[in-house]
């Protein structure tokens, strides 16, 4: 069985919509007949990598708030994720354009190491306030994820991949993804948001049966 989730690495959400997911899937018992695929979404296509910029002060301007209020905001969204075991740090994450991540994480689905590049360019971005724009930093995860540094290296210098990114932006348009984490499970039913693990629990056990 399929299941296809549709995310950007600056979106908070999608972090803690994976685990939530996870936590359902690790008590399924199907569990290793189950698939993930990763699929691009960008949630601010234009945004500009921009290291001297925090989350808090890019959300002040972007929505036309103090930069105190931002961080209340983030502060709600880091006690979300505390609940299911992460730690943000908005102080730290660096404003940054995620189109080269997205083709680091195609990358690493040719390799099937997609799922760990995907948890490490969300701990690198949320919790160690590193810039996931940078190449180097994206080697570095690459690497650490057991990919080939003069590889993915070559890949980042060039255009590959970015037809796969753009691919799944219009697919999520097609399946009706406005927003992100958006799963889809076995082409059959879509769960939008950071859902209840008990809803993924039911979700996967309704397709799996229907099968």
């Amino acid at each position: 069985m399929k299941v296809e989730i549709w995310s950007d690495v600056m979106c908070p959400f999608c972090y803690i919509g994976k685990r939530k997911f996870e936590k359902a899937l690790q008590n399924f018992p199907q569990k290793e007949q189950i698939e993930i695929e990763w699929k691009s979404f960008q949630l601010n296509p234009s945004m500009k990598t921009d290291p001297s910029k925090n989350i808090n002060e890019f959300l002040a301007e972007h929505k036309g708030i103090s930069v105190a209020q931002a961080k209340q905001m983030n502060n709600r969204v880091t006690a979300m994720a505390n609940e299911v075991g992460l730690q943000y740090d908005f102080d730290k994450a660096i404003v940054a354009n995620s189109f080269d991540a997205h083709r680091l994480s195609h990358f690493a689905k040719k390799h099937g190491l997609q799922n760990i590049v995907e948890e490490l360019l969300f701990k690198a971005y949320f919790t160690e306030g590193k810039n996931t724009a940078d190449h180097e930093t994206l080697v570095a995860i690459a690497v650490e994820a057991g990919l080939n540094a003069e590889e993915v290296r070559a890949m980042l210098t060039s255009n590959e991949y970015a037809d796969d990114v753009n691919n799944d932006i219009y697919e999520a348009q097609q399946v009706g993804a406005r927003g992100v984490p958006f799963f889809v499970f076995d082409n059959r039913y879509a769960v939008s948001g950071a859902q209840p693990s008990q809803l993924f629990s039911d979700v996967l056990n309704k397709v799996w049966n229907e099968r």
